[in-house]
């Protein structure tokens, strides 16, 4: 049941909006927690749900384990003298790491071995066994709808215990409402539990204002997904999937598509699952933050699927850098590099885990690895060059704050993005190697390339439409706020004149394929 769909929005959604409006407000986590179960076992297999549901329960008992041993330690802690209390603690602090470990193990080793055992099978085979002549069969797996997005949710919650950031919930119901909530277990945003969970739990009265807000994000999201992103997507599959017939313009044209689609497919998704989310009057953090105004590809990573970033950040980067190993190695540089080199090679290490984890979580192949590596080694080059960058900076008087330096920055990051893109979407490495290749390669003549003129000016104008309300959000101008503003009458009359323009323009029916979300897969 794809969010773009009628049977989502108008069946599924209209009715638990519904629902929830007319129950008291104490019993309304029901009818999102039903709704959340209910599209679960419709957008996957009924058995599907022991796994979100064996999460639910496993990270619930865990929570309260470490809280209980934290009880223990505070009752009794008084009545020692301070040796005792400093081995207790010591104690106490590796019962919580053997707890932490246990549920991590039941959670990701279940990730791990669903959706990547097979890639770790090939890996073994051409590595060790192939000498051998030995083989070992890949086998038939599936992967539990939104698997990679609740499991991350759901580290955070018991890393976060851990670390004493909040006490475990003891209600059951709100722990698996976090988790299962419709509108996110597909694409995410991947959510805390402090920030979400008693909103999605406490029950809201109906607010015409979250509601119509909700609505424009829905409405926009569409526009974004069916109106450019599905058509975009004709031209990308069309050169990419015969790539050898292509070079020159027309390789970089579909290069570019992709980066159009990807974006526009990914945030007007997480747009419909925030405005489905608004129109409970539940507040979803942002994923996108107008990412191609992005100066450098540091600055473009802190835009773009910011959850996933910053989560990557507080749960591998921090775990990294904080652990016993890292400490030693950190001081060992210190005391053997030199004074930049010593600052900037601890980070940089903790940095390699965080990368080889964007990569791997993205899929289980080596291309998705590449992926991360290419980026993390760009963001190398950045760090350790930047006293060569300054002195050139310097050496030519050109100031950060200068107009065309940021838009020449602007240029060099959205390039070096599109070929993050090509690695993305390329079948393999040698094939992304190829296209890459060929952009430099052939004419300037432009073939039929799968995609109409008509077509392919709905997505340009579309893009212009996109650019210039990020343009004016970057600005933190708000059109949507302007828009409430309106008389009732020309304000409604702009909402159903963008509706039509969605039905008319949207790529669906006779000619155009259905178009399934692209992170759905991950």
């Amino acid at each position: 049941m794809a969010y773009t769909t009628y049977i989502y929005l108008l069946l599924f959604l209209g009715s638990t909006f519904l629902l929830y409006t007319v129950f008291p407000k104490k019993y309304k986590w029901i009818v999102l927690l039903s709704a959340s179960y209910l599209y679960y076992i419709l957008a996957s297999r009924v058995w599907m749900i022991i796994f979100i549901l064996l999460t639910t329960i496993s990270i619930y008992i865990g929570a309260i384990w470490l809280d209980k041993i934290n009880d223990i330690f505070v009752s009794v802690k008084k009545s020692l003298d301070r040796q005792q209390r400093k081995e207790l603690k010591e104690k106490i602090l590796w019962q919580k790491k053997c707890v932490v470990v246990f549920i991590l193990f039941i959670n990701l080793g279940l990730l791990i071995f669903l959706k990547y055992s097979n890639f770790l099978i090939s890996l073994l085979n051409i590595s060790i066994l192939e000498q051998f002549q030995i083989s070992i069969p890949l086998i038939k797996l599936f992967l539990p709808l939104g698997i990679s997005f609740y499991t991350l949710q759901a580290i955070s919650y018991i890393v976060d215990v851990y670390r004493g950031k909040y006490h475990a919930d003891e209600c059951l119901s709100r722990v698996a409402l976090y988790l299962a909530f419709f509108p996110t277990i597909v694409e995410g945003p991947i959510t805390r539990y402090n920030e979400v969970a008693y909103q999605l739990y406490e029950g809201h009265s109906f607010d015409y204002k979250n509601f119509t807000f909700g609505l424009q994000l829905i409405l926009w999201g569409m526009f974004k997904k069916i109106v450019i992103a599905d058509r975009a997507n004709m031209l990308v599959n069309y050169v990419f999937d015969d790539y050898l017939k292509f070079s020159g313009l027309s390789v970089v044209i579909a290069i570019i598509f992709y980066t159009i689609q990807l974006y526009t497919e990914f945030s007007g998704c997480m747009d419909i699952v925030r405005g489905s989310a608004q129109l409970f009057s539940i507040r979803l953090p942002d994923n996108f933050r107008q990412p191609f105004f992005a100066k450098s590809i540091n600055e473009f990573w802190q835009r773009w699927h910011i959850t996933l970033g910053s989560w990557l950040r507080d749960y591998v980067f921090y775990s990294v850098s904080l652990s016993a190993p890292f400490k030693r190695w950190s001081q060992f540089v210190k005391k053997h590099g030199n004074e930049y080199v010593s600052k900037l090679l601890p980070a940089s290490t903790a940095l390699f885990f965080v990368w080889i984890c964007n990569g791997l979580w993205h899929g289980a192949s080596i291309k998705y690895v590449m992926y991360g590596m290419y980026y993390y080694l760009l963001m190398m080059l950045g760090m350790y060059l930047e006293p060569v960058f300054m002195k050139i900076k310097n050496a030519f008087h050109i100031q950060n704050q200068n107009k065309f330096f940021q838009i020449f920055s602007i240029i060099r990051t959205i390039l070096i993005v599109n070929i993050g893109m090509l690695i993305f979407r390329a079948d393999t490495l040698s094939s992304a190697w190829h296209m890459l290749v060929s952009c430099f390669q052939g004419t300037m003549d432009i073939p039929y390339m799968g995609l109409a003129l008509k077509d392919m000016m709905i997505v340009i104008m579309g893009v212009i439409i996109v650019y210039i309300m990020s343009l004016l959000k970057e600005k933190n101008i708000s059109v949507r706020e302007h828009i409430a503003k309106w008389h009732i009458v020309p304000r409604w009359t702009f909402y159903l004149t963008g509706l039509m323009i969605v039905v008319i323009f949207g790529a669906y029916g006779r000619g155009y394929d259905i178009v399934s979300f692209i992170y759905a897969q991950f």
